[in-house]
């Protein structure tokens, strides 16, 4: 629509709510010994809500209630990132498709031509710089973009929703999945009371916890995730025509997951295990690479969905607005020092270009002081910005001096505007500048949740009946295993009182695993669960792509092993653009049949099978029999089975396979000439033998 000096307001949700308030908890005193106050003693009435202009207007600058809470969180720790500390990062470049004029007047989304330079730094949530790289929990997933007209970050993560609604609560949602404060652990685990007494008690978490729940949270690879912006953006184009926007990441390698008992053995085994990944694979050429989507709809379309746009535990399904694939992110470079770069680089979702603005999403709105604040402490004052990792590419030019750590040199005498002295100063822009869309504002500033952001559980139902089954087994066991971890049986209650409000089928398995089948808290809901269309395009499985491209085999060898076979795989490994590792019983390799000397990539040991998406086992007869006697051979093996990978063997190994308790099936594959690699490698593009799965284990 037509921008004027009275744009309309955003309309309202056509929700199916009946009036009562959102359901966040509020807990209350009478007692004024033991009122919440500010740090300087002002009590505070409403600890759930910022304050703001009208029940979906933007938040205040004026909160000083939410500015106090947010600045003391952020300034808790330094210079270690309070969130996201473990981060991997690499350059690359991002490329449009085609102009993108009809929905934005961003410079960098214009011209096909042009590779706009960006920096990218994923990275983990609750642990600190040095934990490990697979614990169950959201990926960071954050871009800077080097534009012509300045640095633009568009900061999300690979989930599309986040736990809470409002900023004010951003503070108490890390403290309690922090490690607990008295005694200094878990550390990057949410498998504790004190994340799950928060999460019960906040019914806006159960869509993010069935995401957090699932296998979205133990990636593959950091190649292989999703990425997404979470929150709702406003388009602008040279007209003044304003749509909404979501920003969707999609790997090119398809997005993968490992199985929780892998992700375990792996954060043993290599704790590095998604940094060495991305860093090798861009080392080798084989550059990470992801195509951007935009789901771009007008505020009328907002109109009438079922739920808040503004609302960030609440997506938009592909099955109602599609994705427009617009351009490319590739990673080509790794970074030439870590600390440097990857730890230095301050991304601020308040980093925006004339073309993209904000939404009045409460919890996006706190972030736009957030970021810009918990960075005056990490990088030691205001100008963070001439690091060259944070610096534009573009010229930057204003009267801001001097300040902790300045390394620039300014020059004359004028460092304020207007002046008379300085012909060559920089000036305001009318034509070129930034100038902010005008949407209308009119209400009551109140502490208050809008009624639209009140149903806290259909959404997450439509996730967990858009999965396969093998998927919302996950769910099932992940939940037990971190309830299980929860010493206080009420807060277990409590929540499967939440799940039997999601599912029965999920409330039934998680109860059943836990050993606590009627026996949860009853809970009612602000607004009653609503069966919700499955949207397959929320299933990873689902959209399983069939390939090897990016994938790694395993091939263990024996002393005296056909190496004919083993140099055929990797010719085929080599045109699906996998890549082939030799494990043998000693790191210096193995002789073939023939008496030469093959290296290994790995001894068995520190080339355990779990770092592997599928195997091969190449063994002489002898090979075979003297492995079947070694424990760790053994494990390779069973743990191969157990991981449903599919295994390829000659005919020699069975004795090792009779050993690691492998039983027939589809993905077992006998290898006795060359012909047969074929069917190994048709049936490996495929991934895991998800049918092997329900009998080997079973929810809990």
């Amino acid at each position: 629509m037509p921008t004027s000096s009275k744009a309309a307001s955003t309309p309202a949700p056509k929700c199916p709510y009946t009036g009562q308030a959102p359901a966040e908890t509020h807990q209350t005193a009478s007692d004024l010994k033991q009122t919440l106050t500010t740090n300087h003693g002002v009590p505070i009435s409403d600890n759930q809500n910022s304050l703001k202009a009208g029940l979906r207007g933007p938040t205040l600058l004026e909160d000083f209630v939410l500015r106090e809470k947010i600045t003391h969180f952020d300034h808790e720790r330094i210079p270690e990132r309070i969130v996201h500390a473990r981060g991997s990062g690499a350059h690359g470049y991002f490329q449009v498709y085609e102009s993108l004029a009809d929905i934005t007047k961003a410079a960098f989304l214009q011209n096909p031509k042009v590779k706009t330079e960006v920096f990218v730094r994923f990275s983990t949530v609750a642990g600190g710089a040095g934990s490990g790289d697979l614990p169950r929990d959201v990926r960071g997933f954050a871009v800077k973009f080097y534009t012509t007209e300045g640095n633009y970050d568009l900061v999300g993560n690979n989930i599309p929703v986040f736990f809470i609604q409002d900023a004010m609560k951003f503070p108490d949602l890390v403290h309690s999945v922090k490690m607990e404060p008295d005694r200094g652990f878990p550390q990057a685990a949410s498998a504790h009371d004190n994340f799950w007494d928060f999460a019960s008690l906040s019914p806006e978490t159960m869509h993010m916890l069935m995401w957090t729940m699932s296998d979205r949270a133990i990636p593959r690879s950091l190649r292989m995730i999703e990425g997404f912006g979470v929150h709702t953006f406003r388009l602008v184009n040279a007209e003044g025509v304003s749509r909404f926007v979501k920003f969707h990441w999609r790997p090119k390698l398809g997005a993968a997951f490992v199985l929780w008992d892998e992700a375990v053995k792996i954060n043993g085994a290599d704790p590095d295990f998604h940094r060495r990944d991305l860093w090798d694979s861009i080392e080798k050429g084989d550059f990470p690479e992801w195509e951007l989507g935009l789901q771009v709809f007008d505020e009328e379309t907002a109109a009438t969905l079922d739920f808040d746009v503004l609302d960030a535990t609440k997506l938009i399904p592909e099955e109602i607005v599609p994705l427009r694939m617009v351009g490319k992110l590739v990673l080509n470079r790794n970074a030439d020092n870590f600390f440097a770069e990857t730890e230095q680089v301050a991304f601020l979702p308040s980093n925006i270009v004339p073309g993209i603005e904000f939404s009045n999403d409460p919890l996006l709105q706190g972030r736009l002081f957030s970021y810009q604040d918990t960075q005056l402490s990490r990088l030691g004052g205001p100008n963070f910005h001439q690091i060259p990792v944070n610096a534009p590419r573009c010229p930057m030019r204003n009267f801001q001096r001097d300040g902790l750590r300045q390394m620039e040199v300014p020059k004359g005498r004028v460092n304020y505007e207007p002046n008379s002295f300085d012909g060559g100063a920089p000036r305001e822009n009318p034509t070129h500048g930034f100038v902010t869309y005008p949407e209308e504002m009119d209400g009551a500033k109140l502490r208050k949740r809008s009624e639209t952001f009140a149903d806290h559980y259909s959404q997450a139902r439509q996730f967990y009946r858009s999965m396969t089954a093998p998927e919302q087994t996950h769910i099932i066991s992940a939940f037990a295993f971190e309830l299980a971890k929860v010493e206080t049986k009420p807060i277990r209650l409590r929540m499967l009182g939440h799940l039997a409000n999601i599912d029965s089928e999920l409330h039934d398995g998680v109860a059943e695993a836990l050993g606590m089948s009627e026996e949860a808290e009853a809970i009612t809901p602000a607004v009653a669960s609503r069966d919700l269309d499955p949207s397959p395009s929320l299933s990873l499985i689902h959209k399983a792509p069939v390939t090897l491209q990016g994938r790694k085999i395993g091939v263990l060898v024996t002393e005296g092993f056909d190496s004919t076979m083993l140099m055929s795989l990797q010719q085929r490994a080599k045109k699906e653009k996998a890549s082939v590792a030799v494990i043998a019983p000693k790191v210096g390799g193995a002789m073939d049949s023939e008496g030469t000397l093959f290296e290994a990539d790995f001894p068995i040991s520190g080339g355990p099978s779990i770092f592997f998406d599928a195997v091969v086992i190449l063994a002489s007869e002898e090979g075979a029999q003297d492995l079947a006697t070694q424990a760790a051979a053994v494990d390779w093996v069973s743990n191969a089975f157990a991981h449903l990978k599919v295994i390829g063997h000659t005919p020699e190994a069975q004795p090792l396979l009779d050993r690691a308790g492998v039983k027939p099936d589809e993905g077992i594959l006998p290898l006795p000439t060359e012909t047969a690699l074929s069917k190994y490698i048709t049936t490996a593009k495929k991934g895991r033998l998800w049918e092997r799965e329900c009998a080997l284990r079973r929810p809990g």
